[in-house]
């Protein structure tokens, strides 16, 4: 007997509330990090710290940041399985280019079939609602 599995695809604004989230723990921890810092080091290890918590987290079990978790979405490849850590650092470094080009990397996933963004395209993942 086959089963067939709904896959809900994670939309824009479920995305964005994730992000938000995200960036304002990030945020936290840069200002902490800015006021005991020299501005190189702050650039250095803020950057490492944002890669290291996004790219640890959706290739953890859970496959989620603090934010998606919170809004119920986790990342997988494109099979639906847990991502690897190059992977996740691949899909964590593509934002990158989805926001550099005025975040139109971010804008163009309700109109994919599969509601992928660019750094999801680029890296073979998927968002998906749990």
């Amino acid at each position: 007997m086959h089963y067939a599995i709904q896959v809900e695809y994670a939309g824009l604004w479920r995305r964005f509330a994730a992000a938000l989230i995200d960036g304002s723990l990030l945020a936290i921890v840069g200002a902490i990090l800015r006021a005991t810092l020299s501005t190189t080091a702050y650039f250095v290890v803020d950057t490492v710290i944002g890669w290291l918590y996004f790219a640890a987290m959706e290739r953890s079990a859970r496959q989620a940041t603090l934010g998606k978790r919170a809004l119920g979405i986790v990342a997988t490849d494109l099979g639906g399985r847990r991502i690897s850590f190059p992977r996740a650092t691949g899909r964590y470094f593509a934002k990158i280019i989805s926001a550099v080009i005025l975040f139109i990397g971010y804008l163009m996933q309700p109109f994919t079939e599969k509601r992928q963004a660019l750094h999801d395209l680029i890296a073979g993942t998927l968002a998906i609602e749990i």
